[in-house]
């Protein structure tokens, strides 16, 4: 049985996109870091769209090397083929967003991790695992690597895999354009042509540009390159034409490319043509491997490579299935599709990494609460913090599902120390108690200071906020949300939005679902909800309602404790529970409230603390489970 549907081959590379646009690379004052490489992003696009995918490269063993590897098991690629190189460096690639027509880029390939790969580095059994081979023109231009792509195409034709081709041409990697000169789309070659055409007859499926397919037969007519491809290769071959769509040929290449078979394109402002290629092969695959006809196929290509094109960076700008389904079925409704609010919401919500289908959180982000403590001090309060770390750790055990809320004000070091651990982090913005809300001073009045937030780290909101709240204040605190909303978006940040309005007034079991369809109607989409625990299953059913009417993607809901006592606890979990868009629990108080104020006052150890936080953190997730469990299986 084949637990691959597609194994990708060669170049990986981390890209470092210009964060400015319309200005010289020179220019630019800060990049966005992505994944790269034709094969990288074509493997995370098709896995995007839900093909089984792998790619076969190498990457070097540092930082950069680390960030691909774990970023496509974020995208959901298998990286058994990855291969780590002792030696040599991952590649880079600096580019950057010129204007419509101009996108420099400069290579950093010299002996890179990828361009060591060889035919050692090719497992029969791994490739046996796949339905298809696709392999990069670009690692045919060294004798190494073009060793071990061919190995994997020989193993894939024996073993009857289909096989395809990304002419993926850049005269630059060939040796045949200086440093300066990435951009360079291209130039002729009669060596580069020659060894392509040693190869094409390898292929079930051939892709490229025209200026691509004019490298591969020989000429400039592009007509006459197709038909020297054809005669030396059986494959179909698909002709990509910027925004007239694309075209593939299955047999005789005919006098006009209008002439073969071909699939819509879409009217799309060209803002980054970077990696518009490789989400367009992503796409083609899709439907290629789902056995769909030619025109179908080529629709899911040309609409991948429009959201490129409308994007910016490569792997990033993909869509994922559920988007592409939406896009096609709604059409176009402005040619800036980064700046279509509907499309990009479910782009961002169908595109998140990570699964917190179970959430068990410690929260201890409080800062008034813990400066009320006696005896605290901000050093004091802060050392306390990193004891709580120490406790959730201990219950997490490096298992999924855990997580904590701190802040930065008196947690940093416990923030800083909890990267990279497998927790869920949250952050807290507003100034405690604030009503309107108010922000941290340290994000800045235009929020610049989520900029030096790690990606990991969630942006948590507590609004006190009442459906019979008078409307300037509504206008208010909403106008600070979008703000905060957006500064979280354009931060690629996740946003947690909290809300406990029985703090403001009398509430009954529509109160919170109010408050969430006011949200919604301001276009603020929290991916996380924090509600304080209802009384009543009616409330629990009225708000997962509204939420799940406005974003069917969110991830859903924690329940906050509000200092409450176990047994009260029990009970609002017993009852949240029974509602699947309830993830869990984010409790703090309950957890650190005693034990803080016996530390303080010097009447409890530093390991007497962390073991009394442990136990009743491990017991409330305990109850969680318990009540978790009996659901399903009343279910």
């Amino acid at each position: 049985m084949k637990t691959l549907d597609v194994i990708t081959i060669g170049r990986s590379s981390v890209d470092l996109y210009g964060g400015q646009v319309g200005g010289r690379l020179e220019d630019m004052r800060s990049f966005d870091k992505y994944i790269g490489g034709s094969p990288t992003n074509t493997a995370a696009g098709a896995a995007r769209l839900g093909l089984r995918t792998a790619v076969i490269t190498r990457v070097g063993d540092e930082h950069m090397g680390r960030f691909i590897r774990e970023q496509l098991a974020r995208e959901g690629v298998d990286t058994r083929g990855v291969i780590t190189d002792p030696e040599r460096l991952t590649a880079l690639v600096l580019l950057g967003i010129r204007d419509q027509s101009q996108f420099p880029l400069i290579f950093y390939r010299d002996n890179c991790a990828d361009m060591g790969l060889c035919e050692d580095d090719i497992d029969p059994a791994f490739i046996a695992e796949a339905r298809a081979v696709v392999a990069s023109g670009t690692h045919l231009s060294h004798p190494q690597v073009e060793a071990a792509t061919l190995k994997a195409l020989r193993l894939a034709r024996e073993g009857g895999l289909r096989t395809a081709l990304d002419i993926d041409y850049r005269p630059n990697l060939w040796g045949l354009a200086g440093h300066g000169a990435g951009e360079a789309r291209f130039i002729a070659s009669g060596a580069v042509t020659a060894k392509l055409q040693s190869t094409l007859h390898l292929f079930d499926l051939i892709v490229g540009t025209e200026e691509e397919f004019h490298i591969a037969g020989g000429t400039t007519d592009t007509i006459a390159a197709l038909r020297a491809v054809r005669a030396v290769s059986d494959a179909t071959l698909v002709c990509k034409r910027g925004p007239m769509g694309a075209t593939a040929f299955s047999g005789p290449i005919p006098d006009s490319l209008d002439d073969g078979e071909s699939g819509p394109g879409f009217p799309i402002e060209v803002f980054n043509v970077l990696g518009a290629g490789d989400g367009f092969m992503g796409g083609l695959l899709k439907g290629w491997l789902d056995d769909e006809d030619w025109t179908t196929a080529l629709t899911y290509a040309n609409a991948c490579g429009a959201f490129a094109v409308s994007r910016h960076g490569c792997t990033p700008s993909y869509p994922s299935w559920e988007e592409l389904q939406f896009f096609l079925k709604r059409g176009t409704v402005r040619p800036d599709l980064r700046n279509d609010a509907a499309l990009e919401q479910i782009h961002w919500s169908t595109n998140r990494k990570g699964t917190w289908s179970s959430m068990k959180v410690f929260a201890f982000d409080h800062r008034a609460q813990f400066e009320d403590v006696p005896g605290a001090t901000p050093q004091k309060i802060g050392a306390f913090k990193q004891l709580c770390l120490d406790a959730a750790l201990a219950v997490a055990g490096g298992r999924p599902g855990f997580g904590l809320l701190c802040d930065s004000r008196f947690g940093r070091e416990a923030l800083w120390r909890s990267a990279g651990q497998g927790l869920w982090i949250g952050r807290p913005v507003e100034w405690p108690g604030s009503r309107p809300l108010t922000l941290e001073p340290e994000l800045g009045p235009d929020l610049g200071g989520l900029q030096e937030w790690p990606a990991e780290h969630v942006v948590k909101c507590l609004c006190f906020c009442h459906p019979d709240d008078p409307d300037t204040l509504w206008q208010e605190q909403l106008a600070t949300l979008q703000r905060l909303f957006a500064a979280s978006r354009r931060n690629r940040l996740e946003f947690l939005l909290e809300v406990i309005p029985s703090k403001v007034g009398p509430v009954n079991d529509a109160t919170t679902a109010t408050i969430v369809e006011r949200v919604y109607a301001a276009g603020i989409y929290p991916d996380w909800w924090k509600l304080e625990p209802f009384d009543s299953d009616a409330a629990w059913t009225a708000a997962c309602a509204a939420i799940e009417a406005h974003d069917p993607h969110t991830r859903g809901i924690v329940v906050l404790g509000l200092d409450a006592s176990r047994a009260a606890l029990a009970a609002s979990f017993a009852l949240a529970s029974r509602h699947s868009l309830v993830k869990g629990f984010a409790v703090g108080r309950t957890i650190f409230g005693d034990v803080a104020r016996r530390w303080m006052a010097g009447e409890l150890a530093d390991a007497d603390a962390v073991e009394q936080m442990r136990a009743i953190f491990a017991d409330l997730c305990r109850v969680w489970d318990e009540a978790r469990a009996r659901e399903e299986a009343d279910a």
